[in-house]
């Protein structure tokens, strides 16, 4: 097996309650499951190709960006990372049409054991995809808004009560954290919620199903270290496991997928 590739954030799906990991290549797709428990080779090439313009560039402005893009892509949107400053409900953005397509639809506001306790937004339609990218082992809807600005406003009254970030070490080590009981939080949060602005408390989710998440990976008890392909171009080991957007190998090196996305990479088995 040998492959030739640009990366970009993995496909997630579950079966079941199971995660399951694609990556296009070409017209087919790789199962990343499949190479766990095998020796793998990622060794980055130095090319980089711009997600928006597809053009070759020496370097990135903005993660996976070339310069232009950096300015003038809808990719970089501040409201992708600040969703409390989308005004795509208004018709406006950095690109109007996009926000009315990804950002003027209903978002939840969720509720996510992953590595501890957090709270994130996210497109209702991209659930479980957006938890499965954080490594969330459950989670639970807490709100349900018409469009993004408002979960965003959500989230930013709880972040003087609970974290928005994901402790991604703690997540890649694969211990669940008992203590947290998602239900509970969810009643917690929700009459923190009325108390804020009774208006956020109109739209707190009803379904109060808790989704289980399980990964393709083990518990890792040593510490673990991220490499990045700019300073280690080659990656190699045994893939043991796979979580959130990260490849977990059996010297405990992880490598995050989704932060390489436009790197030219040439995949091995070996």
């Amino acid at each position: 097996m040998n492959f030739n590739l640009f990366l970009d954030k993995m496909l997630a799906r579950l079966n079941g309650n199971q995660v399951e990991y694609l990556c296009q290549v070409d017209e087919e797709w790789l199962a990343f499951n499949e190479l766990i428990d095998h020796s793998i080779k990622i060794e980055f090439t130095g090319r980089l190709q711009c997600l928006d313009c597809q053009k070759i560039v020496k370097k990135f402005y903005a993660p996976g960006l070339c310069y232009v893009c950096m300015q003038s892509s809808a990719l970089n949107s501040p409201c992708i990372i600040n969703p409390e400053l989308c005004e795509a409900h208004l018709g406006k953005g950095k690109v109007p049409e996009w926000e009315e397509t990804h950002h003027n639809q209903p978002h939840i506001v969720y509720l996510a054991n992953s590595g501890g306790l957090k709270v994130g937004v996210t497109r209702a339609d991209q659930i479980p995809t957006r938890w499965i990218d954080q490594g969330a082992d459950e989670a639970i809807l807490l709100a349900l808004t018409p469009y993004r600005q408002l979960a965003g406003q959500i989230e930013v009254a709880l972040k003087n009560h609970l974290s928005d970030k994901t402790n991604w070490r703690a997540m890649l080590r694969n211990i669940k954290d008992t203590s947290i009981s998602l239900a509970d939080a969810k009643q917690k949060y929700a009459e923190i919620l009325y108390q804020i602005n009774e208006e956020f408390g109109n739209y707190i989710a009803e379904d109060e199903t808790i989704y289980q998440l399980n990964y393709p990976t083990k518990v890792i008890e040593n510490a673990i270290v991220s490499v990045k392909l700019d300073k280690n171009p080659v990656v190699e080991g045994v893939l043991t496991g796979i979580k959130g957007q990260y490849l977990i190998f059996d010297n405990k090196t992880v490598l995050n997928i989704r932060s390489h996305a436009g790197y030219e990479v040439n995949l091995s088995k070996v």
